[in-house]
């Protein structure tokens, strides 16, 4: 079982930034891919970022393209969202997940089996 626990979110003008920080608990942090999803509301969940094991593969969805960075250390078993050039459309509930899954597949939630409670992030204009 892997517990995650996101952190950082809050409320932030627009072009300001954010850094979202997610912590698991558990041994196997290193076993599993990292991903970023979020839901705005009355909107479906979506792909935000995601993170192969060791962390040297990345893939984000254009929406975000160039204004995120996400990284993980799996020493301290925590994935990070370095959010930039924040956006009103970029508000929403933050979710990481961790999957056993790799490649393309990443960028869909069903591909995820543990999620966080999700933190909130506000853009204001």
């Amino acid at each position: 079982q892997v517990r995650l626990v996101e952190s950082g979110g809050g409320l932030v003008q627009a072009g300001g930034s954010l850094r979202l920080s997610c912590a698991s608990s558990g041994r196997t942090f290193s076993i599993y891919g990292m991903g970023w999803f979020r839901q705005a509301p009355g909107k479906e969940r979506e792909f935000v970022a995601t993170i192969n094991r060791s962390g040297g593969t990345t893939n984000y969805a254009d929406s975000v393209k160039g204004r995120v960075t996400i990284s993980r250390d799996n020493a301290k078993s925590t994935v990070y969202l370095q959010m930039s050039s924040l956006k009103p459309e970029d508000t929403g509930v933050y979710y990481c997940a961790a999957t056993r899954s790799w490649g393309q597949v990443t960028t869909r939630a069903v591909a995820y089996d543990y999620w966080g409670q999700g933190t909130q992030v506000t853009v204001s204009s």
